[in-house]
């Protein structure tokens, strides 16, 4: 399917920084080799520095809503990179049991975006938890550049094995119904199909934001609805689509799929100029009503 929207991008930033804030983002450079390459297009430092995040423009929910309630949780880990986790848990507001949707970061740890998305999913009724996969390591450092660079030196199997352990921690919560979901952003996506495959039945929808596809051998043990979304600039991760979608189909799996034109990798984060406020806003809403369809 594809989800046309129109959408307002940032059209004074050339493609190629575009694509090289892709490469550093994901690390296959690091930050300087993107300053200087971006430079060498005509007004690239100053699209390259433009795109670096500004946290403050993330927060959409404030901390100290009366709508929610937000604290910091610790919960065993085992199997993890260090045997416990922590995460930032957000209630809405009453007794519950809620249904409960993990929230699963990009490759560089908590930051103030995923924590905002935390927040913008207990509004809409869920039991939110967005782990903090940095944690062992000390926890999200502040920064993008070093929270990446700490993501990248992590054990990966454990790293995903503590999200693993997350998401079951959540789902045994005692302000949870027990119907669970999930949703992640880039890294996050990838591990939420992970989840998918991971946890089967256990799992009741899914959501990954342009997200690496799981193995294709893997994919028949997905049981839950998958609302998948996609950028449609975003060749790498696009590219893994077909096989993807033709190993759906073989399983018989229960899936939609949207791209958003005209948008980057990245276009949900709104603390950064891929930010794509239309797309945002539709997928989102595709999102939580596919979390209330299959978690009530």
């Amino acid at each position: 399917m594809d989800g046309r929207v129109q959408v307002t991008e940032a059209d004074w930033i050339d493609q190629r920084v575009y694509d090289l804030y892709d490469e550093y983002c994901h690390g296959r450079i690091d930050r300087r080799a993107f300053l200087k390459q971006a430079a060498l297009v005509a007004g690239g430092l100053a699209m390259a520095q433009a795109l670096m995040p500004r946290y403050a423009n993330a927060q959409t929910i404030s901390f100290t809503d009366d709508r929610i309630k937000a604290q910091y949780v610790t919960y065993p880990s085992p199997g993890g990179s260090s045997g416990t986790m922590r995460g930032y848990l957000v209630q809405p507001k009453g007794n519950g049991p809620f249904p409960s949707v993990l929230v699963i970061h990009e490759n560089r740890g908590l930051n103030p975006y995923i924590e905002d998305v935390a927040r913008r999913a207990a509004v809409e009724g869920f039991l939110a938890l967005a782990p903090d996969g940095l944690f062992p390591v000390g926890g999200y450092p502040g920064n993008d550049d070093d929270g990446r660079e700490l993501q990248a030196k992590l054990d990966q199997g454990k790293l995903r094995t503590d999200m693993l352990n997350s998401a079951k921690y959540l789902k045994a919560h005692a302000l949870s119904s027990g119907k669970l979901g999930a949703t992640g952003f880039c890294w996050g996506g990838g591990t939420t199909n992970y989840l998918a495959v991971a946890l089967g039945a256990d799992l009741k929808a899914a959501v990954p934001y342009y997200g690496a596809a799981p193995v294709t051998a893997a994919v028949p043990d997905i049981k839950a609805p998958l609302l998948i979304q996609y950028a449609e600039n975003d060749e790498r991760i696009n590219a893994m689509w077909p096989d993807y979608e033709k190993a759906l189909k073989a399983a018989g799996a229960s899936y939609e799929m949207f791209i958003y034109p005209g948008t980057q990798h990245g276009f949900h984060n709104n603390s950064t100029p891929r930010y794509q406020e239309a797309a945002a806003k539709l997928s989102w809403e595709r999102t939580v009503a596919h979390f209330k369809k299959n978690l009530a």
